[in-house]
This record gives structure tokens, sequence and C-alpha cells, in this order.
């Protein structure tokens, strides 16, 4: 055998004569991108990624077409390789009509990959549906019943009817598991010794510790409250978020050898340096636990409460003497918890003031619904002018009368006040509950961004002390939903670890294709009703802190689970095309235009083919041809028209196929798909 010398990249490397610049390179650890080669057929050349570039030719060259030659010198990564690449990816995706994820994960800030978990319920199988939600969110029966969904915001079958109720099927099928005798558990990587502690036991900090700790890492979660939970314990009423719930999920992390200390104070029972000695690295998760004040005239008044406040005196068993008359302050979630908490507690008059419109107010719809079914009263387009007192007490509530200008920094109508229009409310207490800011108390030593929140990086979370990280509510931007701390502790877990390695790594937001889809392309599709969640009666459900959603049936929650139109790709895990997409920083929208039919055929029966994904690089044809030796396959039409498909039908080929597959196990991305049929 006659063998020749050649060099990659600097590497000097033996090979046998006639062999391709790809297969030496593919044999001596050498990565040279391609998605139409396969060792089973000759080589094509189509996709264009495996060019390389050889010292003395003036072109670029197809490593998997081109034969070595004795005393080449070839180069994988050049600029002009780079460039030529990068083009030949873009003319690939901006022609590629496919979803790598579903829109609802897409849409989730966790990155939660719903379409798996519904699928696993539709099955039954609802231990594997948590372990794939515990892939991304580690308290799934709490964020079930408190998350405001942006998931099934961006359900498709939102095109058809209504949404998949996602958030619903999330809590069910945790619910489920916690009912089994073995309920899930992650498994935790050996021991690391690296210590980490995480200061605040809220969402973010226990998302934080779960993946640390899953990796191998000493994980101890520091908090300043009697009991961990943060504001899922301390900020949302039991009637949404039964208390018993939250322990479950609390206990797994307990079972995963997670330490908690509990009325602990950095800054008066611990310092935030010396913590900082002790551990490898700090997390600091201490959420935003500060009410922002009314700025009005009365604000000082006995009888004024913040809404964190009273709802955390709810928590911990602190009772107040609200009176009858209650005025809640507020449009989000916070003002909707206090005012039905209010009613609650035996008042008898619960007013919600808010200077916008409902159309305007950030709540969740559903909320505002049930505080209205609830008996609370709404006065919308006004805003708190002053706060009357009587002895020092709160006595009533003056209210400017608002009227919508025009758009704000947000998008929405600005209120602007009528001039000399007021009304006045007698209320025995004000909730403030207009939003939530940083307690900084022994925190003074890190920096803070001009709104007083903690200063971290956005991709990196590092403080301005080193070793110390910072993330959800205390950071950056301030108070947002749980599932947005979740997906910020998740990728920050990332960023910790890495540190605890001397490894110095960014976020880089994945590239996704994405597929577009009307009304138009889905109207083939049958209606089927949303199976709505059974609650209790509303006349009782005011009257008690019992949970007022009674949760799906397990009937009920299946055939829900079946209403997904299952957008995201099938071959997700195992593509190649998105996987290659990535490696290149690509934007495919510089050449949108004209594209090749898009379009799904079950022609052979036993296979699925869509069009849509088929990149046209002929693997499947000459793999049907040169390895199956049946030819079946074959390119049809010419230019945008080209499709791949079957050149006859018959028995005999459908017999072939169903035994055969090797097709679909060459097609580098998802546009084939065994049917089970």
């Amino acid at each position: 055998m006659e063998y020749i010398n050649i060099t990659i990249d600097g590497i000097e490397i033996e090979a046998r004569k006639g062999q391709t610049i790809l297969e030496i390179a593919t044999q001596n650890g050498i990565d040279i991108p391609t998605l139409c080669n396969d060792e089973r057929v000759k080589p094509y050349g189509a996709c264009g990624l495996c060019v390389v570039e050889v010292e003395g030719s003036p072109k670029l060259m197809r490593a998997c077409a081109s034969t070595a030659n004795d005393g080449m010198k070839i180069h994988t990564h050049t600029e002009r390789v780079e460039k030529s690449r990068k083009v030949a990816m873009e003319l690939i995706m901006s022609d590629h009509s496919g979803d790598c994820r579903g829109p609802c994960t897409l849409n989730c800030p966790a990155g939660t990959d719903c379409q798996s978990y519904v699928k696993q319920i539709a099955l039954g199988n609802y231990t594997e549906a948590v372990k794939i939600i515990r892939d991304r969110v580690p308290l799934p029966s709490c964020v079930g019943r408190i998350c405001p969904h942006p998931c099934e915001d961006a359900c498709r079958r939102n095109l058809v009817d209504e949404p998949v109720s996602i958030c619903s099927l999330k809590a069910f099928a945790s619910d489920m598991d916690y009912n089994t005798e073995d309920s899930f558990v992650p498994e935790v990587a050996p021991s690391t010794g690296k210590k980490v502690c995480i200061i605040g036991g809220g969402v973010s900090g226990m998302t934080a510790g779960y993946y640390l700790r899953i990796k191998g890492h000493d994980i101890t979660i520091l908090d300043a409250m009697p009991k961990n939970g943060g504001m899922f314990r301390y900020g949302i009423p039991n009637y949404r978020l039964p208390k018993n719930i939250l322990e479950q999920e609390i206990n797994v992390l307990r079972r995963m050898g997670i330490t908690f200390r509990n009325n602990v104070f950095v800054g008066k029972d611990v310092q935030l340096e010396d913590l900082r000695k002790e551990y490898d690295a700090v997390v600091v998760a201490i959420g935003a636990w500060n009410d922002t004040p009314l700025r009005c005239e009365g604000e000082d008044l006995e009888g004024v409460l913040g809404g964190i406040k009273f709802l955390s005196d709810i928590g911990l068993g602190v009772k107040h003497d609200l009176g009858k008359n209650i005025a809640v302050v507020g449009g989000g979630n916070t003002a909707m918890d206090a005012c039905r908490s209010a009613m609650r507690h035996g008042a008898e008059h619960v007013y919600v003031i808010y200077r916008r419109t409902q159309a305007e107010m950030p709540a969740e719809e559903i909320e505002i619904e049930e505080a209205m079914e609830e008996g609370v009263e709404f006065k919308f387009l006004t805003n708190p002018a002053e706060i009357i007192g009587e002895n020092g007490h709160v006595k009533a509530i003056k209210l400017q009368v608002m009227e919508l200008g025009e758009p704000d920094a947000s998008g929405r109508r600005r209120p602007v006040p009528v001039e000399g229009k007021f009304e006045t409310l007698e209320v025995d207490t004000v909730i403030a509950a207009i939003g939530h800011v940083l307690r900084p108390d022994g925190f003074e030593a890190l920096e803070k961004s001009p709104k007083g929140n903690i200063e971290a990086g956005i991709a990196s979370f590092r403080t301005s002390m080193d070793g110390v990280f910072a993330i959800g509510e205390a950071t950056n931007k301030g108070a947002s939903i749980a599932i947005e701390a979740i997906g910020e502790a998740n990728r920050a877990v990332e960023q910790i670890h890495n540190y605890l390695y001397n490894k110095t790594t960014c976020f880089k937001e994945p590239f996704y294709s994405e597929k577009k889809v009307s009304e138009e392309d889905l109207a083939d599709r049958p209606k089927m009703p949303r199976h709505e969640m059974p609650r209790r009666d509303r006349k009782l459900t005011k009257l008690d802190f019992q949970e007022v959603n009674l949760g799906l049936s397990e009937e009920d929650a299946r055939e829900e689970a079946k209403r997904c139109l299952e957008c995201g790709c099938h071959d997700y895990e195992s593509c190649t095309l998105i996987r290659r997409a990535r490696e290149l920083d690509i934007n495919p929208k510089r050449f949108e235009g004209s594209n090749h039919p898009s379009y799904k055929e079950e022609r052979l029966e036993i296979i699925e083919r869509d069009q849509g994904k088929c990149l046209l690089c002929g693997l499947c044809v000459r793999i049907c041809d040169e390895q199956a030796k049946q030819g079946i396959l074959g390119l049809v039409g010419r230019g945008f028209g080209t499709v791949v498909k079957p050149e006859f039908r018959d028995p005999a080929t459908i017999a072939v196929c169903k035994d055969c597959g090797l097709c679909v196990s060459a097609c580098p991305t998802g546009a084939l798909k065994l049917l089970d049929k």
C-alpha cells in the first residue's frame, strides 16, 4: 500500500494514497464540516461546507471530493474558508422551512422542551414528562400553578382554536409523579470538592442550587426568612400556590444533598466578604423585597401597607386589622394577590386603584377575572393623589381621575390627569402594590446600577467582587416573572461552573430555524376544545385560602396533551444541519426570497418527507441507489421547483422501504421520518 505525507493545519500526517482530504482529516480527529458526505456512498460535494484552502491552489477545494496529493499543505479555518462556509450555510438555511423547536419552547424564558413533555403526558408517561421538565425547571408543581405561561401565547394551536394548556399540564405531571412511591430525584454527579454558597432561597437561588448540585458541587443555601421558597412562599397566597406543594419541591433539593440554613442575615449574622473566603463561589439571589413607595401625601399614615409586606406577613402568620374597606393600588399580579387576600381577611369592600384601563393591566387576565368574580371593585383610570388621615390613621383616599394619552416607552398609552377631576373613597387600609425593589442591606460592597440593583454581567453574571455572582430580581433589570428568573439562573449555572474550573466562556443565544405558519396552513386541523381548569365555587373561594384550582383529571390531561400539533422537529437532538449552522455566525435573512416547495408527503406510506426541510443534498437518492440498490428516489423538477420524490409506487416498493430505512438514517436534517404504521 502506497502512502503520502500531507500537512493539515500545521499537523504532519501520513495517509494512504487515494484518500480524500475529508477522509484523512476525519481519521486524524480534524473536524471539517459537511452535510452531504456519507462514507456509505460516493462523494458528491453538494453542500459546499467542506471547502478547504490548499497552498498553491487559487481556488478553494471541496474536501469530500478532492483526493489528497503528496506534499499538500491544507488549511481548514482560514478567513476565505470561513467566509465561504458561512455563505453556503446562509444559502441553505434561507431555503430551509422547518422548526427546530416548537414556538412554545422558543417563547419560554427557561427554554423548557414543552412539546416533548406534553407528548409524554399524552402517552401516560408522567415521570418521563417530569424528567424532561426538570431539565430546565426544578420546581414544576409550583411553576405549573403560577406561571403566566408565555409558552401558551406562542402556541400554534391559537391559529386553530385555543392554545394547549401547557402550564397546567406541567403541574399535572409533577403532581402525578409526587404521588408515586418513588418520585423522580435527579442523579447527582460525583463530588467535585467545590463549595458554593447561595444567598437567597427563592426561585432563582433554588434553581441555581439545583443545577449546580447536579454537577457535583457542594451547595449551601442561606435565607433570611424562617423557611425557604422566597416569593413562592411569602409573596404568592396559598389559594394559588399551596405551601405543602412548595414543601414537596424543596424536599427534592434536600434529597439531592443541598444544605439549607434559615434566619441568616447577611451583614448581621455573617458578612459577604467572609462567605467569599469560605466558599469557592457565592451566588447572590436575594430577590426584591422592598415595596415601591406611592410618593403621595399621607403614605406615612398608619394603615398604609406595601403589597409585598402585606403578603409576606400573611405567610409569616402576622395579622393586620385591615378594617372593612381596603384600597389596593396597582395593576400587576401582586396587586391581584393583595386584593383577593384582603377579601379573604373579611373585608366588605375591596377596591383596585389603577391608572390605566383593564386592557393595559400587566396582571394575568385570569387573575383579574377571578378577582372580579370574588367581588373586588376596579377603579380604572384613577391614581392616588392623597391619602387622607384622621388621628394618624387612614380614613380615605383621594383619587385623581385620569385619561389615556400617547403611548409611552412600554407601548401602553400614557395616563394623563384630567385637570380638576377627583374622586374620594372612604377606606380603612391602603395597600401599595406598584412594584418592589432591592433591599440592599448587607450587600453594600457590591456595585449597584443607577436603579439601585446589583450590577452584574448580562452574560457572565459576575459582580464587582471576584467570585461573587448575582441573579434574579436583585440584579440589573429588577423584578420579573418566576420563569425568567429560572431561565437566568440556568444560564448563570454554566458561568459559575466554568469559573470554578478557571474557564472563561460567554453565553451565546443558539440559532434556531423557525417556520412561518398561517391559519390557512392549519385549516385542515380539526377543532378540539381546550379542557378548562376545574375550579371551586367562587362563593366559597373568597372565604378561605384553600387552593382555587382543582387540577386536571388524568383523562382530561391526556386528552389535552393530544391537542399538541407537534411543531418542533422530531430529529432536533441529532440534526447535523442545526449543529453545523450554530458553528457559524450566520444571517440567512439576507438571502430571503423564493423557496423550493414546502409540504409534507407520505408517498411511500411508511416514510414522511418534509420538502420544506429537504436540503437537496442528494444523500437519500444516492444511498437508495448505491447501498439499497433500489433507485426508488430521484430529483424531480428544476430550479426552485426541484424536490426529491419516489419514482414509482407499488406494494413491493413499500415493503422494501419498510425494512430498509437507509435514507432516513442518512438525512442530515429532519426531512425524513419513519411513520409508525
